[in-house]
């Protein structure tokens, strides 16, 4: 199974979801080492996909021989979605597989069971139907996207690319999933629990209240930044501030530092020898402690599994803990 993703399609998916998934998935960005996905569009014959008619590579029964199975949107959350694709689905699950909806593709998976109590999350404009269909899904609307290990659902369009980039920041680090969204020209990184829907307009890159701090504060990182430094720079209130954090992050400003310094912590513990400690300095952390705290609150393990993990991965040789600093975590 390992690296092979396969993407489900029938008639009545979602050109655009399939799409960003083969984009994301489909081909290595340029200068990276690592074994690349093995994609395969599995599916009853020829489908229509929005306006146009596509041939899978592969009949559905394929899905349960992948390691990932990617379903894309439903185009109509009213209609059933078809028996064989919900059996293919769950079979697949059953088989091991890691299953992901994009936006209302977590209709096929509630339909499988596979989102009986659990937390999922589909387009925001669709969360009270899907809460109403299948009582026993715990349906947050208010997310980006919902990662239960082996089953994962995004919210619409935009978050679709995210829960992709998170797929592949889990299977191949930070620095490959960054490549991968230089290469599409679409930010790096926006976690999972940030608002789905955000109602004020988010301005254009260059045209909004936070340009020059945003990139000010990133090359600041190494330092204990608070929120009234962030809204001294900005010139404005520490309640303003927020206000435009929200509108244009989704999320509040020391959640956004946390999560720029959690990003760097993994950039660094994937490309550098640097202990625990240098790598807490460096993210403005202060202590291992505190970076091993949030880490593992965050990523889910300790900074030292997740060195461990990736440099298994790339075949790098593990820095020796004891002169790199690195404490058991």
């Amino acid at each position: 199974m390992g690296n092979s993703i396969a993407l489900a399609v029938t008639e009545g998916m979602l050109h655009f979801e399939l799409s960003l998934a083969y984009e994301v998935f489909g081909s290595a960005p340029d200068g990276v080492g690592v074994p690349w996905y093995d994609v395969e569009v599995c599916g009853t014959g020829a489908v229509r996909v929005g306006r146009f008619r596509l041939e899978a590579d592969q009949g559905l029964d394929r899905l349960r021989h992948a390691g990932t199975v990617i379903v894309p949107g439903w185009v109509d959350v009213n209609v059933e979605p078809p028996g064989d694709l919900v059996d293919a689905v769950r079979a697949a699950h059953e088989a091991g597989a890691r299953v992901a909806s994009l936006c209302t593709g977590a209709f096929v998976l509630a339909a499988a069971g596979l989102l009986d109590g659990r937390r999922a999350t589909t387009h925001w404009a669709h969360t009270d139907v899907l809460a109403a269909r299948f009582p026993r899904v715990a349906v947050d609307p208010d997310v980006l996207y919902v990662d239960n290990g082996s089953v994962l659902t995004s919210a619409g369009k935009a978050a679709a690319m995210d829960l992709c980039l998170h797929l592949v920041r889990l299977d191949h680090g930070s620095s490959v999933a960054n490549a991968v969204a230089r290469r599409l020209v679409v930010p790096p990184h926006r976690a999972g629990g940030q608002a789905q829907f955000v109602a004020a307009p988010v301005p254009s890159r260059d045209d909004h209240p936070l340009a020059a701090l945003l990139p000010w504060a990133i090359e600041r990182l190494d330092r204990p930044l608070t929120v009234e430094d962030l809204a001294r720079r900005a010139g404005m209130s520490s309640r303003h501030l927020g206000r435009h954090f929200r509108a244009v992050t989704g999320t509040t400003p020391l959640q956004w530092l946390l999560t720029q310094r959690i990003r760097r912590a993994q950039e660094l513990l994937e490309n550098t020898d640097d202990g625990v400690d240098a790598v807490a300095a460096a993210t403005g952390m202060g202590t291992a402690t505190t970076l091993r705290r949030h880490f593992n609150r965050t990523v889910g393990v300790p900074p030292d599994a997740y060195r461990r993990t990736f440099r298994a991965r790339s075949g790098a040789t593990e820095p020796d803990d004891t002169s790199a600093g690195v404490r058991s975590g």
